[in-house]
C-alpha cells in the first residue's frame, strides 16, 4: 500500500493499513493512524500526529513550518483527529511557542482545495472550509461552522458553532454561534436556520435563537441590555447559552 516512489523517513510511524501514493514525502515524527490515505505528491512534516481514516489528497502540504517571522526552528506540532478530508493544495501548518505550540484539528472536517490553516489554529469537528478559504494564525473555529469559498479570517478571530460565512467574507471580528455573515468587512445577515434544522434543532429552539439574534442586532439595545435579554432566553432555552457565553467571553468584539 506504499508506492515505491514515496519517500518515508525511518522515524515516521505508519499504521500497516496506511496507503501512500506516488512521490509523497513523509518526514520524521509523523504518525499516521489506521486507514489513512495519503495521495501522490503530498508532503507531510512533523512533529505531526494524524488519526484514523483521514484522506489527504494530492499536492497537499501538511505539518509545514509556520509562516511566522518569529518562528526560529522550535519544536512545535500539528494534531489532526479522525475522518478528515484534506483536498488538493491545502496547507496546514504547525504551531508556535508564542501560543500553545500546537495547531489542532478535530474530526470529520472538510478542507477543500487551496484552503489554508495557519499556525496555532484550533478547529473543532464537522467544520467545512470551501475552496481557498484561509485562516490567519491563532484562529478558533467551533463545531459545524461553514466557511464559504475565499473567506478570509484575521488572526485571533473566533468563529462560533453552527455559524455560516458566505463566499468572499472578510472577517476581522468574532462571529457568534448560529449567525450568518457576509461582506467585506463581514456583517451579520441572520441566523443559520436551515443548518440548525438539518442538525436536529427543534423549531422552538430555532425560534428562540431568532429572538436572541433580534435582541443582539435589531432591537437597538446596548450590549448590557442585549446580554440581559439573552440571559432571560437562555433560562428557558438551553441552546441560547452557547451564544451568550461566546459574546461574554469575546475580547475582540463580535461582527456588527
Amino acid at each position: 500500500m506504499i508506492h515505491p516512489t514515496a519517500l518515508i523517513d525511518p522515524a515516521a510511524e505508519l499504521d500497516p493499513t496506511v496507503a501512500v501514493g506516488a512521490f509523497a514525502v513523509i518526514g520524521a515524527d509523523v504518525h499516521l493512524g489506521a486507514g489513512t490515505r495519503v495521495g501522490s505528491h503530498v508532503v507531510l512534516r512533523g512533529p505531526t500526529w494524524i488519526g484514523r481514516d483521514n484522506h489527504i489528497f494530492q499536492f497537499a502540504s501538511v505539518g509545514e513550518d509556520p509562516q511566522d517571522k518569529k518562528y526560529n526552528g522550535e519544536v512545535t506540532r500539528l494534531e489532526i483527529g479522525d475522518r478528515n478530508r484534506i483536498r488538493e493544495f491545502a496547507t496546514i501548518h504547525r504551531g508556535t511557542v508564542q501560543d500553545q505550540s500546537v495547531t489542532r484539528i478535530g474530526d470529520d472536517n472538510l478542507f477543500m482545495a487551496y484552503t489554508h490553516v495557519a499556525h496555532d489554529c484550533q478547529i473543532g469537528n464537522q467544520v467545512i472550509m470551501a475552496n481557498a478559504a484561509s485562516l490567519g494564525g491563532h484562529v478558533e473555529i467551533q463545531d459545524w461552522a461553514i466557511l464559504g469559498g475565499f473567506t478570509i479570517v484575521h488572526q485571533f478571530c473566533r468563529l462560533g458553532a453552527h455559524c455560516f460565512c458566505a463566499m468572499g467574507s472578510v472577517l476581522n471580528q468574532n462571529v457568534p454561534p448560529y449567525v450568518i455573515v457576509s461582506g467585506h468587512p463581514a456583517r451579520p445577515r441572520g441566523i443559520n436556520s436551515e443548518g440548525l434544522r438539518r442538525r436536529g434543532f427543534t423549531p422552538a429552539s430555532i425560534q428562540a435563537i431568532k429572538r436572541a439574534y433580534r435582541a443582539l442586532y435589531l432591537a437597538g439595545l446596548s450590549r448590557d441590555a442585549a446580554l440581559t435579554r439573552l440571559r432571560d432566553l437562555a433560562a428557558a432555552t438551553p441552546d441560547i447559552a452557547p451564544l451568550l457565553d461566546f459574546i461574554v467571553a469575546s475580547e475582540r468584539g463580535v461582527v456588527r
